[in-house]
């Protein structure tokens, strides 16, 4: 920066300012798709793949039979230098492969819920409260998935979306766990509490002990900032603000974990019954 400040007269000159502010994130697009088991994966799920770029004179059958599918399903394939996939890459673990597919299709509130009336379930929904970490949004879809919940709910902004990291980190549960991205997140908490669906929100100070709740009704887990926690707004329309009992010196957890631990802790209550 070129900007300049005035110290004290007594220091008779001009001192540069230093440039302390932090470079803008990068936004990633989320009709990428790096590595073989997230391109492997949508192309199992039958999402349309536009064009797909594999590194040039790689022997790998696994590459192979990617490419062999990706023409299979219409879509364009072009080799290319190993360098040029590194320059590319978001994620910077490509293996070789990197997929430009079409938009991903959002799912609704509707198909959520239907999901699980189809399976003669009651609703378990994620809330994910501005979570601005792709890792940990992929790893809660990826939990969420093998856990036998319904749905994924995500704000439109102050949030991080369904980017090629996102996707990478899910393992590719992505293509099959519905993510409903929604402008405002309390609206949507007050929409599923007309619905029936008993919001339960994670805090450290929260006044329910996790294994003294009962999680095996309608619910959506609500899982806060991975800095902050929860905003104050949907905070305060939780039904249940539930802590997780923690016996080590720190007092909190990922968010990833944290859902993992609410998420099976309901898998379990629902199974006895």
């Amino acid at each position: 920066m070129n900007d300049r400040k005035r110290f004290p007269k007594d220091e008779g000159k001009f001192h540069k300012r230093e440039n302390t502010a932090k470079p803008a994130p990068v936004e990633e697009d989320e009709n990428r798709l790096e590595g073989r088991n997230a391109v492997t994966e949508a192309l199992n799920a039958h999402r349309r793949i536009d064009k797909i770029f594999v590194a040039e004179g790689s022997t790998d059958r696994s590459l192979a039979r990617l490419v062999a599918m990706a023409k299979e399903q219409g879509a364009v394939v072009v080799y290319t230098d190993r360098r040029k996939l590194d320059f590319m890459s978001q994620s910077h673990a490509h293996q070789g492969i990197i997929a430009m597919a079409a938009a991903h299709e959002y799912a609704t509130l509707d198909d959520v819920l239907s999901r699980a009336e189809e399976k003669g379930e009651n609703p378990l929904i994620i809330l994910c409260d501005e979570l601005t970490d792709p890792h940990n949004l992929g790893a809660i879809l990826r939990t969420a998935e093998c856990a036998g919940a319904h749905g994924v709910v995500i704000p439109k902004r102050r949030g991080v979306g369904l980017t090629s990291t996102v996707a990478k980190a899910s393992a590719g549960a992505i293509e099959y766990m519905p993510v409903v991205r929604v402008t405002n997140m309390a609206q949507t908490i007050d929409e599923l509490k007309n619905r029936g669906v008993w919001i339960y929100g994670t805090a450290a100070d929260g006044a329910e002990d996790l294994y003294k709740t009962d999680l095996t009704g309608p619910a959506a887990i609500v899982i806060g900032n991975e800095g902050d926690g929860m905003s104050r707004l949907v905070s305060q329309k939780c039904d249940f603000k539930i802590s997780i009992p923690m016996r080590g010196q720190i007092s909190s957890l990922n968010a990833s974990a944290a859902a993992a631990i609410m998420l099976y802790e309901a898998l379990h209550q629902r199974r006895d019954k």
